[in-house]
């Protein structure tokens, strides 16, 4: 007996380790197969030695196609039609980066639980609920409409096919072997998706639910002064007293007795962030040393590794174009040719609204809208579990658009913005098809190119910066704008009236633009599009001014720039909030009620020379000091329990602070006496010393503020050491330099326009989404430098101005 027992257990112990080894246990991969040495992670270390070229034969490829990679692993593709050109782009973005382009095309279709189990269901709930892919199927149905788009998708598509078709097991991602699953074949409405992702990233959430919330709580005349309709500093866009070269659409009247529902959670009153912003300029050749534009822009985002973009030079007859994509996408969103120069920052139009919904009862069949019940559509959308069975979600449509959620699931933060029974009317449902903005600005000659190519784009919104070689340089808000009466939008809307409905559009040729300003520069920072002589209403809100202040009180006095003194400027780390406020905040304090820590800080601010490098303890001080008054002002009246609702802006709580010292809103009614602006001043002083002594010891080195700010560039996953080091680098949200802990310049590039071209850019990563790859974070040192490279602009195979190290031809099967 005792034999049979030892027989079995030596049968169990091996069949039992065999499905432990190869069996996916929450975050940990199949063991086995991860460790395996023939097709587990050490086959994704590459080696440092590269092969210097490489035939392959493709059956979808037309003609040969020659991919030149040079020192940094920039392709550099030469096709000879349009096909080849998107099919090979296709197909080196895949080599590159293919579990980052299916990561985020699941992430925006709602199709993470597929992958990682029930713990993402609430995301792709959400996802689904937006409405993320019935945009991508709309967007998608713009694009195939369009004979130059639909090649661009279908080759791109297909070229990155031909990638996935010719991987073993062996070669799959690294992401791919630790998550424990395959690649799929890719299709056109991925390419959608990617796009609608960023519509999203750039809609920037939205406010009406919090304002709302603060007009039932405090009244329509507390809303309009802490929520002014235009902020008290500013430095628009198009420069002020631009005259409008157009007869305007009748603007739609603003209904009586606007709605005044809200909807009130448990979610805590949050401080207004900035994430999402970007820069852009654009010299004339009156301001340059060469004579000719230099154009330069630094979008920023959240960072992340693999990177968000990836550099590409695209040749083909009539098109030769450099710049970066998004990987997932076909052609080259920011960038130039032999002629131009162009580049985005987000403009933040209001361009999302929630609509109050009356349902007729608990089926959610019917709505009330214009006097009468009518019938909602129902989307099911069938969530993937893994390990589980599928989930079906039933999303309710009315015209406007889903009704996101009618019950808001707890602890999930995504939903705080969103009022319950609310139905959300969105730009990125719109038919669209932005792909053929970038087709022909990659092929653009002249501004008369650029005009025509914005017409076709509907979203993200974005200022568009142009620069040429015949010397003009330009800047539109552009987007498909609603028409709108003023407001509309910045409250939840009573989705029963037609008269709250959108009415029609804003006509492309009207969106704010100017075209060689007397000054002699154009720029945007995300801050206001124009002044108020603008006879349509965009939004209510956008960024704070002091970004592009500065930008344009140094563009204002500069000359004979060059391309050095452009990439200085990008890396500037001076605060002109500080410049307004410090001098200010420093008189109202007491000396004699600082400890010894408090009173050095003192000396230091009083020494500061207003810039947030990354050496400096007084940006630590003063940005901690100031995020405290901001809430030492507003927490006490905007934090109720069980209502969700915003501070004023930072420009509105700047004027509180200089010109309104006895504001009722100064006193903090939590407590029985009545504090002063010098009392609140002193406590989030105080507060900011005490708190940096806590955490980083006694007053000096590890207070600096690169120590504080602690940047750095995350995996896209979060997969631990896989993201970069901690970045010991200035810049901050208020600066041009505008880095946070892990959002900062995506991109920076400078274009010299001339006979011939010089683009110079970096940006913080590298070409390879493979983290055993020389390339994976090469780039990251020049990026933190505030360095650039000279981008290889070839004008053919054999050019000898680039460092190729190795060659791809691409061969017709």
């Amino acid at each position: 007996m005792m034999n049979k027992i030892k027989a079995f257990i030596c049968i169990l112990i091996p069949i039992a380790l065999t499905y432990l080894l190869n069996t996916k246990f929450g975050d940990t991969p199949p063991l086995l197969k991860f460790l395996n040495p023939y097709t587990g992670f050490w086959q994704n270390a590459e080696s440092r030695s590269i092969q210097t070229s490489k035939k392959i034969a493709l059956k979808d490829a037309h003609e040969v196609v020659d991919v030149l990679f040079d020192d940094r692993m920039i392709p550099h593709v030469f096709a000879k039609n349009d096909h080849d050109v998107y099919y090979a782009q296709g197909y080196v973005t895949a080599m590159h980066r293919l579990w980052q382009m299916d990561f985020q095309t699941r992430f925006a279709a709602g199709r993470l639980s597929e992958v990682v189990g029930k713990k993402a269901i609430e995301l792709d709930r959400y996802q689904r609920r937006m409405g993320m892919v019935y945009g991508a199927e709309k967007s998608l149905e713009g694009m195939m409409a369009d004979p130059h788009s639909k090649e661009m998708i279908l080759a791109y598509t297909a070229g990155i096919n031909a990638y996935i078709r010719s991987l073993s097991p062996a070669k799959l991602p690294l992401e791919y072997k630790l998550l424990d699953f395959k690649p799929e074949d890719w299709t056109p409405i991925k390419c959608a998706l990617l796009l609608k992702q960023m519509s999203a990233v750039l809609a920037m959430g939205s406010d009406e639910f919090y304002m709302s919330n603060i007009r039932k709580q405090f009244g329509t005349e507390v809303v309009k002064d802490l929520f002014p309709d235009y902020p008290f500093k500013e430095d628009p866009i198009i420069p002020v007293g631009t005259k409008w070269d157009f007869t305007p659409l009748a603007v739609p009247e603003m209904p009586s007795g606007s709605d005044q529902s809200s909807t009130t959670n448990n979610i805590r009153t949050k401080q207004k962030e900035e994430g999402i912003g970007s820069n852009n300029w654009a010299l004339s050749g009156a301001k340059t040393a060469s004579g000719y534009p230099i154009l330069a822009n630094d979008p920023h985002l959240d960072l992340s590794l693999p990177s968000i973009w990836y550099q590409i030079q695209l040749h083909a007859p009539g098109l030769n174009s450099y710049g970066v994509s998004l990987p997932g996408a076909p052609g080259i969103i920011i960038g130039f040719n032999q002629n131009i120069a162009w580049g985005v920052t987000n403009v933040a139009a209001d361009v999302l609204d929630f609509y109050q919904v009356k349902f007729k009862d608990s089926s959610h069949s019917s709505y009330w809208y214009d006097n009468q019940w009518k019938k909602t559509s129902i989307r099911l959308e069938k969530i993937g579990i893994r390990g589980e069975k599928a989930e079906i979600d039933t999303v309710y449509y009315t015209h406007h658009g889903p009704v996101v959620y009618l019950k808001k699931p707890e602890k999930f933060s995504r939903v705080q913005n969103i009022p319950e029974g609310s139905a959300l009317r969105w730009i990125a449902h719109e038919q669209s098809n932005e792909l053929k903005t970038f087709y022909l600005l990659n092929r653009g000659k002249n501004y008369a190119d650029y005009r025509k190519a914005l017409t076709y784009y509907t979203a993200p919104a974005q200022n568009f910066i142009f620069a040429s070689a015949e010397n003009d340089i330009a800047i539109t808000a552009n987007g498909k704008f609603p028409l709108k009466w003023k407001n509309q939008g910045k409250f939840v809307l009573d989705g029963s009236d037609p008269k709250n409905d959108w009415k029609g559009w804003i006509p492309a040729a009207q969106n704010p633009t100017v075209k060689n300003p007397p000054r002699n520069f154009v720029s945007s920072a995300n801050q206001s599009s124009t002044d108020q002589s603008y006879p349509y209403y965009i939004n209510w809100e956008f960024s704070p001014y002091e970004r592009a202040k500065r930008i344009n009180d140094r563009l204002t006095v500069m000359t004979g720039a060059t391309a050095d003194s452009i990439r200085l400027m990008q890396t500037d780390n001076y605060s002109i909030y500080a410049q307004n406020v410090l001098a200010s905040l420093i008189s109202k304090l007491n000396p004699s009620g600082l400890n010894a820590t408090q009173k050095e800080a003192l000396s230091l601010l009083n020494n500061w020379n207003k810039r947030y490098d990354a050496k400096e303890v007084g940006a630590s001080v003063f940005d901690l000091w100031n995020k405290r008054l901001q809430y030492n002002i507003w927490d006490d009246e905007l934090t109720i329990e069980g209502v969700s609702m915003r501070y004023p802006s930072r420009d509105r709580t700047l004027q509180l602070i200089l010109n309104e010292p006895n504001s009722k809103w100064i006193d903090n009614i939590r407590t029985p006496v009545k504090e002063s602006l010098n009392d609140l001043v002193n406590e989030a002083f105080k507060y900011s010393c005490d708190s940096l002594e806590r955490k980083y010891g006694p007053i000096g080195e590890p207070w600096q503020w690169a120590n504080v700010k602690h940047s750095n560039v995350p995996h896209l996953a979060k997969v631990p050491g896989l993201g970069s080091k901690t970045l010991m680098i200035g810049g901050g949200k208020m600066t041009i330099n505008a880095m946070s802990e892990s959002n900062g310049p995506s991109w920076r590039m400078v274009v010299e326009l001339g006979k011939t071209p010089k683009g110079h850019g970096v940006f913080p990563g590298g070409q390879s989404g493979n983290p055993g790859s020389q390339f994976y974070d090469n780039m990251i040192d020049t990026w933190a430098k505030g360095e650039l490279y000279d981008l290889f602009f070839m004008q053919s195979p054999e050019d000898p101005s680039a460092k190729i190290i190795t060659k791809l031809k691409i061969a017709k099967k």
